[in-house]
């Protein structure tokens, strides 16, 4: 269950993901270039929860009118480690295309436990909506994409929209922190089983979860977005493949079946042979996937 995120994202870290954690923290991210139709702003605080000073980078179009549709970008790293700028090639590449996207730090395990994180990236969203006409987004068209535990992140804000225990207090609670539609790059759906499903979860959950699933069973469901689902849930992409040896395939299959089932759009992307983090055509396929539903979600209709 290593969740980092996915080479489609972020192709020059494409081997970031075979790294251990301390192995990625020694590792500065690599100065990206900037195109001459992008701004990148960095260092931005959104929320100060516990004094964490927590912060994110944005993308955004530097020409046209507005405002354009937003997308929040989700780290990975199993809970516990991760870091914001691996995602900002991907904002640089969602500008481009015309949106307004951001990377946000977040609360990490095991000091913080769930659902701090979920706090962290609702806050995240309102943060957004707070300030649309600073930088020209449009409030009501708001996504979300992440990798692995950024996945499960992005899938717990499209099944929680108004769940107030989710919400936190920090920041902008003036403003909603629903979201239009998510991008689900093998994110975990049911932590009651994922053990024995995946390599690290007897590692990573309990940092997470505060116990393992004897000891902190119902902190599994209530952590778990298959638990969440609803009518009301945003219409979601879930991409996985069938090789995953950290958060099994079947996890996206129970999800999307689970949407459906409460006819909401739900879509599954499978490839074939696919592990953990993609890479070369499985990675264009689902770069370009997860284009096209954003497209068909966040941009004005012709």
């Amino acid at each position: 269950m290593r969740w980092l995120p996915s080479a489609a994202f972020l192709p020059a870290l494409a081997l970031a993901g075979l790294l251990t954690p301390s192995a990625r923290a020694q590792k500065a991210p690599p100065k990206l270039a900037v195109p001459d139709n992008v701004i990148l702003e960095t260092e931005i605080e959104y929320a100060n929860p516990d004094g964490q000073h927590l912060k994110l980078d944005m993308a955004r179009p530097k020409t046209g009118e507005g405002p354009f549709p937003a997308i929040l970008c989700i780290h990975g790293g199993g809970f516990r480690a991760g870091s914001r700028q691996s995602y900002d090639g991907l904002c640089i590449k969602l500008a481009e295309h015309g949106y307004v996207a951001a990377t946000v730090s977040y609360r990490l395990a095991p000091k913080y436990q769930f659902p701090a994180a979920v706090h962290d990236v609702k806050a995240a969203v309102r943060w957004l909506r707070g300030n649309a006409k600073k930088y020209h987004l449009d409030p009501t068209r708001i996504g979300v994409v992440g990798g692995s535990a950024g996945g499960h992140l992005a899938q717990f804000l499209g099944v929680t929209a108004g769940v107030k225990p989710f919400e936190g207090d920090e920041g902008n609670l003036d403003q909603s922190s629903q979201v239009a539609c998510v991008v689900n790059y093998y994110g975990p759906s049911d932590f009651t089983k994922s053990y024995g499903k995946s390599v690290d979860a007897a590692q990573v959950l309990p940092l997470f979860l505060g116990g393992n699933l004897e000891q902190a069973r119902h902190r599994h469901i209530l952590s778990s977005p298959l638990y969440w689902v609803t009518p009301a849930a945003a219409p979601t992409l879930c991409i996985h493949g069938t090789e995953d040896k950290y958060v099994a395939h079947e996890q996206a299959v129970w999800l999307v079946d689970r949407l459906k089932a409460a006819d909401v759009e739900a879509q599954l992307l499978t490839l074939e042979g696919a592990g953990h983090g993609f890479q070369g055509k499985d990675a264009a396929t689902a770069e370009k996937a997860m284009l096209a539903f954003f497209a068909r979600h966040l941009k004005p209709k012709k």
